[in-house]
């Protein structure tokens, strides 16, 4: 059904048993987070908080948290949806099927933005102090909105045909902003947002920007939702939520969501920037502080039955893991359209999405080759590699679909083991070097900067997968490495020496955070000592792949601690090594295991953690009888 307001879908969601009202006082400081992050762990419903220190506004929380709610949410869309997926992909089908693009021009009416003269969000105005102040791990630079929708117009073709709305996080607090009156706006590489204000730059004038917060579950899918550049977020919105979006002018120079529950008015200096941060990230790390644009707040607007919608970023999966699948539902089948001979590519959320892509292509170019190796995937993983934010990926493994049909792209652990028994390593792994990588990954060179590689994989396979430590396995002690595990067929996972200066600054967590990464780094050639000294001839290379990382117990516990440590913790072109290295014209390989350096170094950001007390203090409010019961 669709929705005309967040307060109408958490009225449907109580009715339906997938809410849960948290009346007992909490803080918006660690507090609430703790709560959500442990309901979504386990399942739990959307939670409604209604007595929120510090703010009047009740906060809702895990409203995207379980794969059942989001599509009960959108049950009446997603299938229209989909069905203007396939014109877009063969618009022929409406002539062959009609009856089944049926709905397709009411569809398609929706899409189109409604001007309206006003709207419940101009019925009340408060202050950013008044909202609430949501801090979600101890060494975040102040509060932060999780779940903001960004608006704003191409200075040179205003309207909304060339809009964005964007997802990009918001600092209310803390730091050099002035209380009230500047708030942060954190946009990461390759965002839509930037297209405006480069043009805005361009021009020596402010940006416009509203900032909505809540309205219709719709407007924050969309703005998540890796559109095309020129395609506005808000006609997605209006055919995910079978509404028009309704839009309005009020007394301010952009539109403003006339249903939101909350919007921010200002611009954007075109030359102001303050340090923002740090926060704790998608990728369970903390980004360090940083300048980044600095909206000039000239009013906030609220409905009079507003709520405040905010989720937790942190290790995935978190509740923004959701979002990832239900993209994939709707984008997954367009791939192929957009990527010829490219059959599915997938995200992997436990590694942070952009760390790691998988991918199935077709190797087509010469079929008449006696043994099939790889030819098309190169170009195919290079045309993934410049689309859109998949251009931001670090490590992208391409296998081809000949030589499995049944292979599926989200069978995370069946594709590697089917690219490590296929893999060449003197030939199939293509780097990319000093290019972009996601703003919130600090394994590479800088902000921004590090490398890539591509892995292919495709013919018969070579080799066995070894599912345990071989009998006569050893390591002498003066190659440095011990704790051998093997997470998954194929993989070995080593305990390493602590990264060379990794002692200093030690617990001084927030030292670590305000070091710029653009400090020299400090070289530590213990891996390529020890994959000089191991001889072809060693068991080890029986493993195509080993990892050398900090903890190889905790390492090779679950598949999604090896894929967060391995993928989160490397730079391809600086981390990877391998016994018996070759170098021909120009390309690197080995003829032994490929081997990369996990470990952390000490320019990576710290891992998130929980405040002891904060845990404490839930753990008791969960216990039999307490508030939180059977939620925590």
């Amino acid at each position: 059904m669709g929705y005309s307001s967040l307060r109408a879908c958490v009225d449907d969601l109580a009715a339906a048993g997938q809410l849960r009202r948290i009346d007992t006082p909490l803080s918006p400081r660690l507090e609430i987070a703790e709560v959500q992050r442990r309901v979504f762990a386990r399942g739990g419903p959307a939670l409604l908080f209604t007595n929120v220190a510090g703010t009047r506004f009740p906060v809702l929380s895990n409203l995207f948290g379980t794969s059942d709610r989001v599509h009960y949410i959108f049950r009446d869309a997603l299938d229209r949806v989909r069905r203007l997926v396939e014109l877009k992909i063969d618009p022929g089908a409406f002539l062959r099927q009609p009856w089944r693009y049926a709905a397709a021009p009411l569809a398609a009416w929706t899409m189109l933005p409604k001007s309206v003269r006003g709207g419940p969000v101009l019925e009340q105005t408060c202050a950013i102090q008044d909202l609430p102040q949501l801090v979600c791990w101890p060494e975040d630079g102040g509060a932060f909105i999780t779940l903001p929708q960004v608006y704003t117009e191409h200075p040179d073709q205003p309207g909304w045909q060339k809009s964005n709305l964007g997802m990009y996080r918001v600092q209310l607090s803390g730091g050099s902003y002035t209380p009230g009156g500047q708030i942060g706006l954190h946009y990461q590489i390759h965002r839509g947002i930037g297209v405006h204000h480069a043009a805005a730059i361009a021009r020596g004038e402010p940006l416009r920007v509203n900032i909505f917060v809540g309205g219709p579950p719709a407007m924050a899918l969309a703005a998540v939702m890796p559109l095309p550049e020129g395609l506005s977020e808000l006609m997605f919105a209006g055919a995910l939520n079978r509404r028009r979006v309704r839009m309005t002018r009020g007394n301010g120079h952009l539109p403003m969501h006339a249903e939101a529950d909350f919007v921010i008015c200002g611009s954007i200096d075109p030359a102001q920037t303050l340090p923002e941060g740090p926060f704790g990230d998608h990728l369970g790390y903390y980004a360090r502080v940083h300048d980044f644009p600095v909206m000039r707040v000239e009013r906030v607007y609220c409905r009079r039955d507003a709520i405040w919608p905010v989720t937790v970023v942190g290790r995935p999966p978190q509740e923004d893991t959701l979002f990832g699948q239900i993209i994939h539902e709707i984008t997954g089948p367009v791939i192929p359209s957009v990527l010829p001979g490219v059959r599915g590519v997938h995200a992997v959320d436990a590694a942070g999405v952009h760390p790691l892509l998988l991918a199935i292509g077709s190797e087509r170019y010469v079929p008449y080759e006696g043994r099939r190796k790889p030819r098309e995937l190169h170009t195919q993983a290079l045309a993934i590699l410049g689309q859109g934010q998949l251009s931001l990926a670090k490590y992208l493994w391409i296998v081809a679909h000949e030589d499995d049909p049944g292979l599926d792209v989200h069978d995370i652990g069946g594709l590697l083991r089917h690219a490590l028994a296929r893999v060449d390593w003197t030939t199939d792994a293509h780097f990319l070097t000093r290019t972009n990588i996601d703003t919130l990954d600090y394994s590479g060179s800088g902000l921004n900067e590090g490398s890539k590689v591509f892995i292919t994989a495709a013919g018969p396979c070579r080799r066995e997968l070894p599912a345990s430590l071989p009998v006569d396995f050893n390591l002498p002690a003066e190659w440095g490495l011990d704790d051998p595990r093997v997470p998954l067929p194929g993989v070995l996972v080593l305990r390493g020496p602590r990264y060379r200066g990794m002692d200093q600054d030690a617990g001084d967590t927030r030292v670590i955070l305000e070091r710029t990464t653009t400090a020299p780094r400090i070289s530590d050639d213990a891996v390529s000592r020890f994959c000089a000294r191991v001889p072809l001839s060693h068991a080890l290379n029986q493993f195509p792949l080993v990892v050398v990382v900090d903890d190889s117990e905790f390492t090779a516990r679950t598949l999604n601690n090896f894929l967060w440590v391995t993928f989160t913790r490397s730079n391809p072109a600086h981390d990877m090594h391998g016994v018996g290295e070759t170098t021909e014209q120009k390309h690197w390989g080995c003829r032994g295991a490929l081997v990369i350096d996990a470990r952390q170094k000490p320019w990576h950001a710290p891992p998130l953690v929980e405040d002891p007390d904060v845990t404490r203090k839930i753990d008791a409010l969960g216990v039999r009888g307490g508030p939180l019961e059977g939620l925590v």
